[in-house]
């Protein structure tokens, strides 16, 4: 007598889909949480020091984002796989882990520090533009007019959201007589770096596997994000970064943020199409706004609502576009290109690590 066939678990029953939402919900979410763990730490603060500094967060994240990946995709980091890579690709791949591991998220913590959520959350929306751009004009890539016409109003609606803010007793800086936050003006940096990371794992990084590229990436940029840290300032600034306070407050913020934010983000990416993980990537801002209004009780600006319609409105031209181009094109863990990944994660936009 043969034995019934095992239904699959109720898991691996669930759409890829909803893994995607879930993680963007999550995602969309990490901004404000961010700044409420420190607005926490400044409520209880040790040797008149806030031991849920944005630095902290940031370390500690990455060290818990470094061993989800590790557990992952581990089996990807082995010899063979990593006599394959070249001097060049070892060089491209630290390039990369510099800006979009190191850099970018550091001026994007700093930008929390210094401005509203809704502010970093739609002002790094210009790396959506500036990457189109840049494929463009480096790569020589075929874009339809749906994704440019959508990248100008994405752009446009960035400059709208940063000119209409209103004077407020944040920090502004002179660019020509043109007056910027400081920052929105990291908030935009950490999105170039982002764009020209994109870039190069485009052109350079494309038959690197997902595991060693992500592995590598995150570690190097933590250790280059620690030295920086130092140099710029101190070393006392690290000083709790083992405090019990501070790890009861990351446990929370790495189970959600790092574990099931990255688990469902990758589980989804596995199981789904392009299309479907851009399009659902491009509604994080919206979770980040609406997140921001219900952890925070930021509520939008007069300038958020005009610049966050316009860039709405460019993600969804360049989603019609992005559809058309990569309709039917599933992925399958195995084949995930870095490129596609960091391409993925910028449309995303801030992810917490």
């Amino acid at each position: 007598m043969t034995k019934p066939r095992r239904k699959n678990s109720f898991i691996n029953q669930i759409p890829g889909q909803i893994y995607l939402w879930f993680a963007v919900l999550i995602f969309g979410a990490s901004s404000a949480i961010t700044r409420k763990l420190t607005e926490i730490g400044a409520e209880n603060f040790l040797g008149g020091r806030n031991p849920i500094s944005l630095c902290n967060v940031l370390f500690v994240g990455n060290l818990c984002a470094l061993t989800l990946m590790i557990f992952i995709y581990g089996r990807q980091w082995n010899k063979t796989a990593l006599q394959k890579l070249t001097q060049k690709e070892w060089f491209n791949l630290t390039v990369v882990a510099i800006l979009s591991g190191a850099l970018a998220p550091g001026l994007i913590f700093q930008s929390l520090a210094l401005t509203n959520v809704n502010n970093v959350i739609l002002v790094g929306r210009i790396e959506l533009p500036l990457s189109l751009a840049l494929s463009i004009l480096l790569l020589k890539e075929r874009v339809n007019i749906w994704e440019i016409v959508g990248a100008i109003a994405a752009f446009i609606g960035v400059i709208l959201t940063v000119i209409l803010q209103p004077q407020t007793g944040n920090v502004m800086m002179d660019m020509g007589g043109f007056n910027i936050g400081v920052g929105e003006f990291l908030a935009a940096t950490g999105a170039i770096f982002l764009a020209f990371a994109t870039i190069i794992s485009k052109q350079q990084l494309a038959h690197i596997p997902l595991g060693i590229y992500s592995i590598f990436r995150t570690a190097l940029g933590t250790i280059v994000f620690f030295i920086f840290a130092i140099v710029l300032y101190g070393s006392e600034h690290f000083m709790d970064v083992l405090s019990p306070f501070l790890w009861q407050w990351m446990f929370i913020y790495g189970g959600i943020i790092v574990v099931l934010g990255q688990s469902f983000w990758t589980k989804g990416l596995r199981v789904t199409t392009v299309s479907t993980a851009s399009l659902a990537s491009s509604f994080t801002p919206i979770a980040g706004i609406l997140a921001a209004y219900l952890i925070l009780g930021e509520a939008p600006t007069l300038a958020h609502y005009v610049g966050g319609s316009l860039i709405l409105f460019g993600i969804f031209l360049s989603q019609v576009g992005l559809r058309r181009q990569n309709s039917g094109r599933v992925m399958v863990d195995r084949q995930i290109s870095p490129a596609t990944e960091q391409e993925l994660e910028n449309h995303a936009g801030f992810k917490g690590v």
